[in-house]
């Protein structure tokens, strides 16, 4: 039996100051029901709520969590950052050790710029594909979610999927006309928006597992096709990697379907699970942003070093041991979950059991799924000690963490 009385307090004092009682909207359980737990702390595979239930965690923060909650290496390098000063307005070795190293695993990247969030490194990322071709479009595909910049919530997965919002109330009609959308794993969807648009397009951006309708993996040859439409129509190729980047694949997505964007986002892990983003590509590319170009772009707090510290530690930890353990242990998970009237999708050590008959191959199929299922699901694992992503649209996220007796107990959850 969960205990609530604790939590039932902070909520009542939440709902007081936030909109909504939060600081994310899917943070409100509004998709599944029931009242959403109040988290107090973590360690490997659990996390515990004010009123002590402890569950295991399939959140992880969504995503950066690789390691699972207060690894001992990422605390002792944050530990360190902050005795040294924190944070100075000024560049430090550590973001310079961490750029490096994201260099030498996405070769793609030759220069880099960190940012303080996804949503501003996404932003950010197509400023600069408009200054480089001179064209004003965007085409990303439904379902996929680039955070909530204006022009990016065009036809949106994650969060804006969860609550049944269209797009978003404030984004000026003209904005959303620079973003058009195609459909994930149709080719010819894009095709047809390059055909209607010669000449406007700056770029395509796109999650190369999208992983905001649930996970949904590229067909055979898509990300391939993506690639040549943009180079024959002077377009740039953007990669979000905030959630795939060194997850799925020491080199994130690109290295695993071996296509090279010519700009990268990312998030997520390369800040240890502190706030943070980053977009890179090219070095002709990124030789536009300020000061080097015209593109003005700027952060106080970009490549703060604690968080620089804390992402540092996180990357030199995967090793190839630490993903092939990923890989046998999300393997026995998803073997486990199957099961009739679901099916489940995965790449990686992101896995999403969806309520209808087969994995979907795009948002619309997503959108199929049974929700309702979902949310009873979603209540029988929680009240059995098990939390997941209170949204079908949103990825379960392993972490080294979870041993074989953490997945053992999650099956046996999911059968009862």
């Amino acid at each position: 039996m969960i205990k609530t009385g604790v939590s039932a307090a902070w909520r009542e004092r939440a709902a007081q100051l936030f909109p909504g009682g939060v600081n994310s909207p899917v943070r409100a359980y509004r998709a599944v029901g029931g009242e959403p737990p109040i988290i107090a702390r973590g360690h490997g595979p659990f996390v515990w709520d004010v009123d002590d239930n402890r569950y295991i965690d399939f959140v992880g923060a969504f995503g950066p969590l690789i390691l699972g909650h207060a690894h001992p290496a990422v605390v002792e390098a944050m530990r360190t950052a902050v005795e040294a000063g924190g944070s100075f307005g000024a560049t430090s070795p550590t973001e310079v050790r961490l750029a490096e190293l994201i260099r030498s695993r996405m070769p793609s990247i030759e220069r880099v710029r960190f940012v303080n969030s996804g949503t501003e490194a996404a932003m950010s990322a197509l400023r600069v594909a408009r200054a480089a071709t001179g064209r004003d479009l965007v085409i990303k595909f439904d379902g996929g979610y680039h955070g909530h910049a204006d022009s990016l919530l065009v036809d949106a997965g994650s969060g804006v999927a969860t609550l049944s919002i269209p797009g978003s109330a404030g984004v000026p009609a003209s904005v959303a006309a620079q973003t058009l959308v195609a459909n994930y794993n149709d080719l010819d969807s894009v095709a047809a928006l390059f055909d209607a648009h010669p000449r406007e397009v700056a770029a395509v951006i796109v999650e190369p597992v999208a992983a905001n309708m649930g996970v949904v993996p590229p067909a055979p040859g898509f990300l391939a096709g993506l690639r040549r439409l943009t180079e024959l129509a002077g377009s740039l190729l953007i990669f979000d990697e905030v959630i795939t980047g060194f997850r799925v694949a020491p080199g994130g997505a690109q290295e695993l379907f071996g296509v090279r964007p010519d700009l990268t986002i990312l998030g997520k892990i390369i800040g240890g699970g502190l706030p943070v983003g980053a977009y890179g590509g090219r070095a002709e590319l990124l030789d536009l942003v300020a000061p080097a170009g015209p593109v003005y772009q700027a952060g106080t707090l970009s490549g703060h070093p604690v968080v620089m510290a804390a992402g540092e530690a996180t990357l030199l930890q995967l090793t190839d041991d630490v993903y092939s353990r990923l890989e046998a242990r999300i393997d026995r998970l998803e073997e486990g979950l199957r099961r009739g009237g679901a099916s489940t999708a995965r790449v990686g050590s992101l896995l999403t059991l969806f309520f209808r008959d087969s994995a979907p191959r795009n948002f619309r199929e997503a959108k199929e799924s049974d929700t309702n299922a979902f949310a009873k699901f979603f209540q029988r694992m929680r009240d059995a000690g098990v939390l997941l992503p209170p949204s079908q649209f949103e990825a379960w996220f392993l972490s080294a963490a979870h041993d074989d007796a953490v997945i053992d107990a999650t099956i046996d959850a999911a059968a009862g």
